[in-house]
C-alpha cells in the first residue's frame, strides 16, 4: 500500500510539491497577510469622537492624524532610536563577529555562539525588567558612578532633556541601551555568517597590494560582509520600530510608535488610528528595503 502511495506521487511531481507547500502558503496568506489587510482596512475607518465607537466608513480623515506635529514627532523620535540603535549593534558586532569567523578555534566559536545566543533562551520580559534593575536610581551603574565619585556627571547628564529623565531607567538613554542589548545577536550573527563567506586571500592579496589595514577593511570587508550588515539590521531595525515593552518601562512621557498604538488600541479604544501607527513602520520599512536593494546589498545574500 505504501509502495502504491509513493509510486503515486513520484509520478506526479508537481502535485506533491502542492501539496507540501499549500499548508504554509495558505497559513501565509490567512494568518500574516489576513492580518495586514484587516489592519489596512480598520485604517480606513474613523471614532466618532461623540459616541466613541468605531464608524466603518471609508475616509482618510485617520490618516489625516498621523500628519499632526505630534504624531510626526512620534515617527520620528521612533526612526532616530531605531537608526541609532541599529548603528550601536553594527559597531558592537563587528569586531566580535570578526574575532569568531577568523581567530577563534572552533571550540571558542562554539563558546562564544553559546554567549551570543543564551539571552535568547530566557524571557524578553524578564530580561527587560533585569535592566530595569540595573538601571534604577538604586541600581548598579548608579552605585559605581557613587563609588568613583562621578554621581554628579551622570547627574547633569541626566538633566539633558533630549537624553535624559529621572533615572537611567527612566530616560531615552535607557531604552536605547535596552535596545541594544536585546537586538545585538541578532546582528552579531549574520555579520559573523557573512565574515565567514569572505575568502582570507582576499584580504591577503589586498595586503601584499600596500592597502593599509583601514583600507582593506573599507575597500574589501564592509563592501562583502554588507549583506550581512543589512541582514541583520533589518531585524534591529524593525523590531526597535514596532516595540512596545521597552517604551512603556523605560520611556518617559514621550511616545513611540509602539508605545501609541498600545495606547490608542488599549486606552482610548481608538482601532482605526491604531491600525494607521501600525501602517508606519510597515512603510518606513518598505522604503528602508528598497534602499537597500538599489545599494546591492541583497545581490550576494
Amino acid at each position: 500500500m505504501l509502495n502504491k502511495i509513493s509510486a503515486f506521487f513520484y509520478r506526479r511531481p508537481r502535485l506533491t510539491l502542492t501539496l507540501f507547500l499549500a499548508p504554509p502558503l495558505i497559513w501565509f496568506l490567512v494568518v500574516y497577510i489576513g492580518s495586514l489587510i484587516t489592519l489596512l482596512v480598520n485604517s480606513f475607518f474613523y471614532l466618532d469622537g461623540f459616541t466613541g465607537q468605531v464608524v466603518r466608513q471609508f475616509t482618510m480623515q485617520t490618516y489625516a492624524k498621523l500628519l499632526q506635529p505630534t504624531n510626526l514627532q512620534i515617527f520620528q523620535r521612533t526612526t532616530i532610536m531605531a537608526i541609532l540603535v541599529t548603528l550601536a549593534c553594527v559597531i558592537l558586532a563587528f569586531p566580535l563577529s570578526y574575532y569568531m569567523a577568523r581567530f577563534a578555534s572552533p571550540r571558542m566559536k562554539t563558546w562564544l555562539y553559546l554567549a551570543v545566543t543564551l539571552p535568547l533562551w530566557t524571557s524578553y520580559v524578564v530580561r527587560v525588567y533585569s535592566w530595569k534593575l540595573i538601571l534604577a536610581q538604586e541600581g548598579i551603574i548608579s552605585w559605581a558612578a557613587r563609588l568613583v565619585h562621578l554621581d554628579g556627571l551622570l547627574n547633569w547628564y541626566l538633566k539633558n532633556e533630549i537624553v535624559g529623565g529621572p533615572s537611567l531607567s527612566v530616560s531615552p538613554t535607557g531604552i536605547f541601551l535596552v535596545f541594544v542589548y536585546i537586538w545585538l545577536p541578532y546582528m552579531i550573527v549574520p555579520i559573523q555568517t557573512a565574515l565567514e563567506r569572505v575568502p582570507k586571500s582576499l584580504l591577503e592579496a589586498a595586503g601584499d597590494l600596500g592597502a593599509t589595514p583601514a583600507q582593506t577593511f573599507r575597500t574589501v570587508l564592509l563592501p562583502l560582509t554588507f549583506p550581512g550588515v543589512i541582514a541583520g539590521s533589518i531585524f534591529t531595525f524593525s523590531l526597535t520600530l514596532g516595540d512596545f515593552i521597552v517604551p512603556q518601562l523605560f520611556g518617559t512621557s514621550s511616545f513611540y510608535i509602539g508605545k501609541a498604538v498600545l495606547t490608542y488600541q488599549g486606552t482610548s479604544n481608538n482601532i482605526p488610528l491604531a491600525a494607521a501607527f501600525t501602517m508606519g513602520p510597515i512603510v518606513i520599512m518598505i522604503v528602508y528595503l528598497l534602499i537597500a536593494r538599489k545599494l546591492g546589498a541583497f545581490d550576494a545574500l
